[in-house]
């Protein structure tokens, strides 16, 4: 209990001073994930991170990056945007955006109506691998202020992307109890895709977790294993990388144009790791 209660200080002493160092720069970074996160946390309950997860616009992004490889702003995982985690313009995500504040300083965050989609989002595109981070989903929820929008929510992306959210919600009410009955998206755990139900319960039964390529390039069996992952993509995250419907026959056409789009962003990550070494 005190590392976790060190480590969720620790997280939060390192996202203020990330954000400030873009701030000198002129950057206003929105903080997704991580202690965004943490906020609907019961006191006491600690959402374990070590990642600072920070999302600039598009204009901002060339040199924020270039501020990361010069060392100046260290332990950062850097968004251009959200990228395929919503379709929301970003002046209208950044106007909605809200301060959290910590004793070292305010940080910009969602609202958490525009973060219920990112949350779902993100945690669908992890192929639904981890199930301790449904409680995302399961807090948001169940702590939301009275005044939460669910139009701002649901309404403002597609029907597509509404049936993702409801199905992440969906498996929190199934799987960890979440009562939807006094929101917009009651029911939903009665309305769950058998396809779905099955490959989350599979992955959370799994020993072999998804990890990327080049982090396993040491480890042979490893390797071999993140590779056989891959010779079937998974399901979830097909479908939400191919903008898909849940509520589609089949998962394979999603699967296959998944596993050929892969390719190429998995060799050039995969060889600039192996030209780094040789340097």
């Amino acid at each position: 209990m005190r590392w976790n209660v060190l480590q969720h200080r620790r997280q939060q002493i390192i996202t203020v001073q990330a954000v400030e160092c873009f701030r000198s720069h002129d950057i206003e970074p929105l903080v997704i994930k991580g202690v965004s996160a943490t906020r609907y946390y019961p006191e006491g309950v600690y959402r374990i991170s070590v990642d600072v997860d920070l999302a600039v616009s598009r204009e901002d992004f060339a040199k924020a990056r270039h501020l990361l490889k010069s060392g100046t702003i260290p332990l950062v995982d850097l968004h251009c945007e959200l990228r395929h985690f919503d379709t929301v313009q970003w002046d209208d995500l950044v106007a909605n955006s809200v301060n959290l504040t910590f004793p070292e300083g305010q940080v910009r965050v969602l609202r958490p109506e525009d973060d219920l989609r990112l949350l779902a989002t993100h945690w669908l595109t992890d192929g639904g691998a981890y199930k301790d981070r449904l409680w995302d989903i399961y807090y948001l929820i169940d702590r939301r202020d009275p005044n939460f929008d669910w139009d701002r929510c649901l309404a403002i992306v597609t029907k597509r992307r509404r049936r993702w959210i409801e199905c992440a919600a969906g498996l929190a009410a199934k799987y960890l109890d979440l009562d939807l009955s006094d929101t917009s998206l009651a029911g939903a755990s009665g309305r769950l895709p058998k396809w779905l139900t099955r490959t989350v319960e599979r992955e959370w039964a799994a020993e072999v977790k998804p990890i990327p390529l080049e982090a396993v390039l040491d480890n042979r069996a490893m390797l071999f294993k993140q590779l056989l992952r891959r010779l079937r993509p998974n399901p979830i995250y097909a479908t939400i990388d191919c903008e898909g419907d849940f509520d589609a026959r089949t998962r394979v056409f999603y699967q296959l144009r998944n596993g050929v789009r892969r390719i190429a962003p998995s060799y050039r990550r995969v060889s600039s790791v192996l030209r780094a070494r040789l340097r």
